[in-house]
Order: C-alpha cells, then sequence, then structure tokens
C-alpha cells in the first residue's frame, strides 16, 4: 500500500494505492462518506479483498479531508475534486482494465454522478443514502437510475437512509442490483459481508 497527494482545484487530495501480487483486472476507485475519510472498516475489507481478486484498488481522500476540515462541500464540488483525481490518475497510467467507480455513502452518490463522464465499467455504491433518515419523499433515486452500467448497491438491513428493500424499489425497472447485508449505515457490523459482495459481483461483471 502507497500514498500520494494529488493536485486538485481544491486542494491537495490523497490516494492510497493497492497493487494485486499478479496481472490487474481492472481498477478499482473507492470514495469515502461525508463523515470521515477513506479509512472506514467498509472501504478497507473491500479494498483488501478486491486486490487479493486482482484489481489495483485506489482510495481517494477528497481534498477537505486532507485539509482537516470536517464539514464536506457540496455534491458539485465533491464531483470537482474527485473528477481531478481520476484524470490525474488517468494521465499517470493507473486507470487500467475495466474501470469501476464506488465509494460508500456520500462517496457512493459521487461514483454514480460521474461514471458516464469517466467512461466507467461498473458501479460499487456502498450504503448508497437513498433519502435522509426520516424523510423518504426526498429521494435520491435518480442519482442510481442514471447509472447506465453494471451497478451494485450493498445495504446495511437497518439503514436509516435507506434499507434494502427500499432501494430495490428505487431501482424498479433498472437493471442494477442490491446487496442486503447485516448492520446499519456505517457497515461496521459484518465488514466480510460487504467485501464478499462486492468481490462476487465484480468476478461476475
Amino acid at each position: 500500500m502507497t500514498a500520494a497527494e494529488v493536485p486538485t482545484p481544491l486542494g491537495p487530495a490523497r490516494v492510497h494505492r493497492a497493487e494485486p501480487a499478479g496481472d490487474v483486472r481492472g481498477t478499482l476507485v473507492l470514495g469515502h462518506g461525508a463523515g470521515a475519510g477513506s479509512d472506514s472498516a467498509d472501504l478497507l475489507a473491500v479494498s483488501a479483498a478486491a486486490c487479493a481478486a486482482g484489481w489495483r484498488v485506489l482510495r481517494v481522500d477528497q481534498p477537505w479531508v486532507v485539509a482537516g476540515r470536517r464539514i464536506a462541500p457540496a455534491p458539485a464540488r465533491l464531483d470537482e475534486g474527485w473528477t481531478a483525481v481520476l484524470d490525474a490518475l488517468r494521465t499517470d497510467g493507473l486507470l487500467t482494465g475495466p474501470l469501476v467507480l464506488g465509494g460508500r455513502s456520500a462517496g457512493a452518490r459521487v461514483a454514480c454522478r460521474t461514471a458516464a463522464a469517466q467512461g466507467a465499467a461498473g458501479v460499487l455504491a456502498l450504503a448508497f443514502p437513498l433519502h435522509p433518515p426520516g424523510k423518504p419523499e426526498k429521494s435520491r433515486a435518480p442519482e442510481l437510475q442514471q447509472v447506465a452500467v453494471p451497478l451494485l448497491v450493498v445495504q446495511g438491513a437497518t439503514d436509516a437512509f435507506g434499507r434494502p428493500d427500499e432501494v430495490v424499489a428505487a431501482l424498479a425497472g433498472h437493471p442494477g442490483v442490491v446487496a442486503g447485508v447485516p448492520g446499519d449505515h456505517g457497515l461496521k457490523k459484518d465488514p466480510a459481508a460487504v467485501a464478499g459482495a462486492a468481490v462476487d459481483w465484480l468476478r461476475r461483471h
């Protein structure tokens, strides 16, 4: 595992890079949520499992996290920083093979919104925040529906931001797949189950 800072218009981001032991089957880029950086239990578990399965994994800490700020910027600014990082990684030749964009919570939303522009072959959404807790009328389903490539949503069974059955309903008519796992929005209860669902999907798609 290596880490390097990447300049963006919003300040430096940080990329944690894990390379598989053998040939690279593809590249998985993971973003974090609004509450912390890319070292959450679910992202670390997915990173380790995907790398063991032959994927280069790049975990991205957005510029606001690197700068030590506690509050994430607006979605458009998140997308801007994320896009700048991906552009730099592409220039450096690190986005080889099929590109899968992913992340947890707010990072999952960023991946969904930018997948088409980045030519992603798939989107991995962990703990997608379908709606604010207790406000199902404020749905973010359109962000999922706009994904035109294979999509996996790994959702905690008791997630207050949207249970697995709610995500299934939001994806009605869309080929996206939902995997329910134990736990809430933090996906801390069973990181191995999160990683297992993600790697099984990567192998199949």
